[in-house]
């Protein structure tokens, strides 16, 4: 039975399954014998999931609940700015001597970018990186910095070749600014540099003899090995779209070493029980960030259009009145929330269900309710009795 089936079969609630994934988190920084933190996006499924200037915060949060010299970050993205990459980058080795990054699903453009300041990469045979051509807005269009500057460059042998410009690009030259041009190539600088640096500077610190000969290595070749990886993963003309899975055979053909957890039977054995209990708890809540080491969590979730009728905060609170909004037929439900036990039940109310997951009595739908069960209990400071 697979691992997925396994927790599904056991109808696992949110605090159980929370529960299980600590568990799990425990179990692969006690492998690794290693501090360890996450930062993960449900990107596939909901909203502002990028890195973003606003994960500096929880990051640091995060940060500075685990002590050592040594961490693990269990890193989960689409991507997002890769200035605030460097930020957090920043943040790890200004605490840490040794960062370690395990990518057990996907970590793609500026998650590929975060994943190369590491000491050593962790994947596994369906993990994933992706391109780092930085991704550009011209009219209303996003594309690829580096197919953009590559369209400019046929334009121009063209017109060295023929010694005349085929009148079909000039609407779409006259779009074009020196400006944009310039940006474009600054946006493709930033991501080879950071790449070129972190790799030279912590990949390949210890890369000290060349396995084919046993020669010492030198600092050139260690930069001038970092220049061909970083170049090879701006390049769109190789991956073809800035979507694109690189997983361990690619890397390894651009002589990157990786480490393949899959070979450690418990490490792997860990790593995807954790990785499992991940998409679950995004699956079974509008949670689409988590933020996490083995005793603390920050949860990002979408909020629904539920407003609270008691005031969060007051003295003596003991019932919290929702009005709830179906999400398919609008219709509203008044919910009480009880925060101590034998509560009675206001009229024309409903309570809060026991399993989080709230039927709409006018057309039956149902809704999982532990994102604003999270809400509600963070702002009034008080558990929910069910």
């Amino acid at each position: 039975m697979s691992i997925y089936s396994e927790y599904l079969n056991k109808h696992l609630n949110f605090d159980q399954v929370s529960n299980e994934r600590k568990k799990q988190l425990k179990r692969i920084s006690s492998i690794r014998e290693n501090e360890i933190l996450v930062y993960a996006s449900d990107w596939a499924r909901k909203p502002n999931t990028q890195i973003l200037p606003q994960d500096l915060m929880p990051f640091k949060d995060q940060l500075n609940q685990v002590k050592g010299d040594s961490i693990d970050i269990i890193l989960e993205t689409p991507g997002g700015l890769a200035e605030v990459v460097e930020d957090m980058v920043h943040l790890l080795r200004k605490k840490f001597q040794r960062v370690s990054i395990i990518i057990p699903g996907t970590a793609k453009s500026a998650g590929t970018i975060f994943t190369m300041a590491a000491d050593e990469i962790l994947m596994g045979n369906t993990s994933a990186l992706g391109p780092i051509d930085a991704q550009i807005l011209h009219n209303g269009k996003r594309f690829s910095a580096d197919a953009f500057l590559d369209g400019l460059d046929e334009i121009k042998k063209e017109v060295q070749t023929s010694g005349k410009l085929n009148a079909a690009y000039i609407p779409i030259l006259q779009s074009i600014s020196p400006a944009e041009i310039q940006h474009s190539k600054n946006a493709q600088d930033f991501s080879k540099t950071l790449v070129k640096k972190w790799l030279s500077e912590y990949k390949f610190r210890t890369w000290e003899k060349h396995s084919s000969t046993g020669k010492p290595v030198t600092k050139k070749e260690k930069q001038s090995r970092a220049d061909t990886i970083a170049a090879a993963l701006c390049k769109h003309s190789k991956w073809l779209t800035h979507g694109k899975s690189i997983r361990l055979d690619d890397l390894e053909e651009l002589r990157l070493r990786i480490t393949n957890y899959e070979t450690h039977p418990t490490l792997c054995d860990a790593i995807e029980r954790y990785y499992t209990l991940l998409q679950m708890t995004f699956d079974m809540t509008g949670i689409y960030k988590l933020y996490e080491t083995i005793t603390s969590q920050i949860y990002t979730f979408t909020q629904q259009d539920a407003p609270i009728q008691s005031k969060p905060g007051q003295k003596n609170l003991n019932t919290a009145l929702i009005d709830f909004k179906c999400p398919k037929c609008k219709a509203i439900t008044k919910i009480q929330a009880a925060f101590k036990k034998d509560i009675p039940l206001q009229k024309n109310v409903v309570p809060f269900p026991k399993d989080n997951i709230f039927v709409c009595p006018n057309c039956g739908t149902k809704t999982p309710l532990t994102p604003l069960r999270l809400d509600i209990e963070s702002k009034t400071g008080k558990k929910i009795i069910t």
